[in-house]
């Protein structure tokens, strides 16, 4: 038998690999042991303490990839707000009218559902 580690995306696995003769049939995979890696943690959603009266919605569900603009920035209408991963593909999520920002409701890396306010404006 012989062990090896292999890392696929990120993640660590301890693998034994059987020697000897075929018998033909491929045998049953065991269940690899994933070895814990230490995430880095996201900041905190950042918020001031009023929501504006404009909600910047999520077209689809996916993950936040960054986010580009900051609580008080003065934007116009189609400056990019956030960037948000679905599908493989980076989506800007645009300011739909001239405005301030008033609140910011997700972090990097949080999962959004279609729908969720990721940000409101003035």
């Amino acid at each position: 038998m012989k062990n090896y580690t292999i890392t696929v995306n990120g993640n660590v696995y301890e693998v034994t690999v059987e020697e000897g003769a075929s018998t033909g049939a491929a045998p049953a995979p065991a269940a690899p042991k994933a070895v814990p890696k230490a995430a880095p943690k996201a900041a905190a959603p950042v918020q001031a303490g009023q929501a504006g009266s404009v909600q910047v919605s999520a077209p689809m569900p996916g993950k936040i990839l960054a986010v580009k603009a900051s609580v008080g920035q003065a934007l116009k209408k189609g400056d990019v707000i956030m960037v948000l991963e679905a599908m493989k593909m980076e989506n800007d999520i645009v300011a739909p009218q001239d405005g301030a920002v008033a609140s910011i409701n997700v972090a990097v890396g949080d999962s959004v559902e279609p729908g969720a306010t990721l940000a409101t404006m003035n």
